[in-house]
C-alpha cells in the first residue's frame, strides 16, 4: 500500500515532503497507514511557522490517497 499525491499520477508522499494546508506551509514528519478496512490513516505534519504546530490529518487534508491496498 502507497500513499500518493491526488494530482500527481503515483508520485508518493514522503517524509520531509513540504505542503500547504489553508495557506501554511508544513512539512510531513510521518505517515500511518490504515489499520483497518474502513480507515484512512493519518499523516503527520509540522507547521513551518514560528509556533511549530504539530498535527494530524486524514491523507485528503494534504490531497492524498492510498493505492495498492490489499484490505478492502
Amino acid at each position: 500500500m502507497r500513499l500518493v499525491y491526488d494530482e500527481s499520477g503515483d508520485a508518493p508522499v514522503e517524509v520531509g515532503d513540504v505542503v500547504h494546508v489553508r495557506g501554511i506551509p508544513y512539512t510531513i514528519l510521518g505517515i500511518r497507514e490504515p489499520h483497518k478496512p474502513s480507515s484512512t490513516g493519518r499523516v503527520i505534519c509540522q507547521s513551518m511557522t514560528e509556533e511549530k504546530w504539530l498535527t494530524e490529518w486524514f491523507p485528503n487534508v494534504v490531497h492524498a490517497h492510498w493505492i495498492e491496498r490489499d484490505d478492502q
